[in-house]
């Protein structure tokens, strides 16, 4: 069944993910398109989506994943655009319930779940599942603010999908790659909350490694990942012994601002 809609995906240096991507969304898109906007990748991504017949854009992101997004959006054709990213799978749940929304043709903003994997296993307890995202929405008058965590805005009432309708998210496939992230995302984290007037002292950090490691082992149910809970749920205290570590220097002058 073809399909009247701009799939929009944002990449560097993809090539082991923009082919199984592309082709997880193609059976939807006889009459849409897929454009990759590139930020400069310097492997076989780009020659890999256009063989696969997407449109490319060199586009640069300086840091800034909202103005990214929002160009996106822009070189858009039709009237409703998805956004996916490269290491994300559209499952065929997922697919129908698009085609059915954007067939329908009605002035909303959906969310749709993912289902994230580590180191190949699927995780969904601990607060990693359904994990909604606003993915699905006409093009006009929307656009993203934001630099690593954007948040799309758009005049639309906004619904959930399915959560059996969900995107395969490779998340992390490996601790190197995950402890590479949490560097960068922990002093994201940091910053964000001491510009916001956060501070904390130095027995308040171990308060919320207890409280976050609690919280996604028994409350949000890690223990039924098995053995990747209880690792995700160790990794998740030093997510948050970090921050608030990072937090805690950057009250006492120490680090950058």
């Amino acid at each position: 069944m073809s399909l009247e809609l701009s799939v929009l995906i944002l990449a560097r240096n993809e090539q082991n993910n923009i082919g199984d991507c592309i082709a997880s969304v193609q059976k939807y898109l006889d009459a849409g398109e897929i454009v990759v906007i590139d930020d400069g990748s310097t492997d076989d991504t780009v020659a890999i989506a256009e063989r696969m017949g997407a449109r490319v854009l060199e586009h640069a992101m300086n840091g800034d994943w909202g103005q990214q997004q929002t160009f996106a959006i822009g070189e858009a054709k039709f009237r409703w655009v998805y956004f996916i990213d490269a290491d994300e799978r559209m499952t065929d749940s997922l697919g129908k319930e698009v085609t059915t929304a954007v067939e329908k043709n009605e002035p909303f903003a959906y969310w749709n779940a993912r289902l994230n994997h580590f180191c190949g296993v699927e995780i969904r307890h601990g607060g990693w599942f359904p994990d909604y995202g606003l993915h699905l929405f006409p093009k006009e008058g929307s656009y993203v603010t934001g630099f690593v965590h954007p948040q799309i805005h758009t005049p639309y009432p906004e619904r959930k999908l399915s959560k059996r309708a969900y995107l395969y998210h490779h998340t992390y496939i490996s601790w190197e790659q995950y402890l590479r992230k949490l560097n960068f995302y922990t002093t994201l984290g940091a910053r964000k909350k001491f510009e916001a007037g956060g501070r904390t002292n130095f027995f308040s950090i171990f308060a919320h490694v207890f409280w976050g490691v609690f919280k996604f082992y028994i409350i949000e149910r890690g223990f039924l990942d098995g053995r990747e809970g209880v690792l995700l749920a160790m990794s998740h205290g030093v997510s948050v012994f970090m921050k608030y570590s990072k937090l805690y220097y950057l009250g006492k002058g120490v680090g950058e601002k």
